[in-house]
C-alpha cells in the first residue's frame, strides 16, 4: 500500500455575510453511491469511479452544441483521448488512467466551455484543482495530477493531449 500525503491547495472560497464578516462557502451534492459530495473542497474518501463515470457519461461536451440526435458526452470524450494516447505511446496502467480522467471534475462541475472560464477565472481554476487532486488521490494517481496542474498553470501552457501523453513522466 502506498501513502500519499494530501497536497496543499489553495483555501476554500468565502461567502460574505450581510453584516459584514465572511464564512466558509459550502455547497455539496449527494451522489448516486451515497456519498454526500463537497463541491467546493472534495475529499478523497467521498469520491467513487462509478460516480465519475456515471456523471461524465451524461455530461454533454461543448454545451450539448454539436450535430446528431445524441450529445458527445465527456466520457466519449475521454475515451477517444485514451485512444489516441495509447496509440501514440506506451501506457501503463496509472497513465491510462489518468489519461481517462483527465476531465474527471466535469461530472459534477460540467464541461464548461473556455471563453466561460476565463470570465469566471481563478475561482474555477480553484475548485478545478480541488477536484482534480481529490479525485486523483481517490485513484491512486496525485502525481500524475500534480504534474497536469503545473503544465495548466505553466506560461507557455502546452496542449491537453501533451500534458496527457507527458503526464507522470520524469
Amino acid at each position: 500500500m502506498i501513502l500519499m500525503r494530501k497536497p496543499q491547495l489553495p483555501p476554500s472560497p468565502t461567502l460574505p455575510l450581510k453584516g459584514g464578516g465572511s464564512r466558509e462557502a459550502r455547497a455539496w451534492q449527494r451522489m448516486l453511491s451515497g456519498r454526500r459530495l463537497d463541491l467546493l473542497d472534495p475529499s478523497p474518501l467521498d469520491i467513487e469511479i462509478a460516480d465519475i463515470a456515471h456523471g461524465l457519461a451524461r455530461v454533454a461536451r461543448w454545451n450539448g452544441q454539436t450535430e446528431g440526435a445524441h450529445i458527445y458526452s465527456v466520457a466519449q470524450h475521454s475515451l477517444l483521448v485514451e485512444t489516441i494516447a495509447r496509440a501514440n505511446t506506451r501506457l501503463d496502467r496509472r497513465r491510462r488512467l489518468a489519461v481517462l480522467l483527465h476531465d474527471a471534475p466535469e461530472y459534477v462541475i460540467g464541461d464548461m466551455i473556455s471563453p466561460f472560464k476565463a470570465v469566471i477565472g481563478d475561482a474555477y481554476k480553484a475548485v478545478l484543482m480541488r477536484h482534480d487532486m481529490s479525485e486523483a488521490w481517490a485513484q491512486g494517481i496525485v502525481d500524475m495530477a500534480a504534474a497536469k496542474i503545473a503544465a495548466m498553470t505553466s506560461p507557455t501552457n502546452p496542449t491537453g493531449m501533451w500534458v496527457m501523453m507527458k503526464v507522470g513522466k520524469t
